[in-house]
C-alpha cells in the first residue's frame, strides 16, 4: 500500500521535499499531497512550506515564479509516541 511506503520513506530519511517523493514513488504532486494528508492528519507528518525561500522574490512579497517553490515544500516525520491508558 502506498501509505505505508510514503511511511517507511519518511521514517527512514526524516524529511523530503515533494519533488524527490514525487520524483521517488513516480507519483504527481497532486496525488502525494492528498496521500501526505493522511499521515498530517494523524499528527505524524509535518508539512513545512518555505515558499518564496529562494531570495527572488519582490519587495511586495509576491513569488517573482523562479519555479522552485515545490522543492521548498518539505515534508517531515514527526512520530507520535502514545501512551497506553
Amino acid at each position: 500500500m502506498m501509505l505505508m511506503e510514503i511511511r517507511a520513506y519518511l521514517k527512514l530519511h526524516g524529511s523530503a521535499n515533494i519533488l524527490d517523493l514525487s520524483n521517488h514513488f513516480r507519483v504527481s504532486p497532486d496525488a502525494l499531497r492528498g496521500m501526505l494528508q493522511h499521515w498530517i492528519a494523524k499528527g505524524e507528518v509535518v508539512r513545512h512550506d518555505f515558499s518564496g525561500s529562494c531570495g527572488d522574490c519582490h519587495s511586495s512579497g509576491h513569488c517573482s515564479g523562479c519555479g522552485t517553490a515545490a522543492s521548498f515544500e518539505v515534508y517531515e516525520w514527526h512520530e507520535v509516541v502514545r501512551r497506553a491508558v
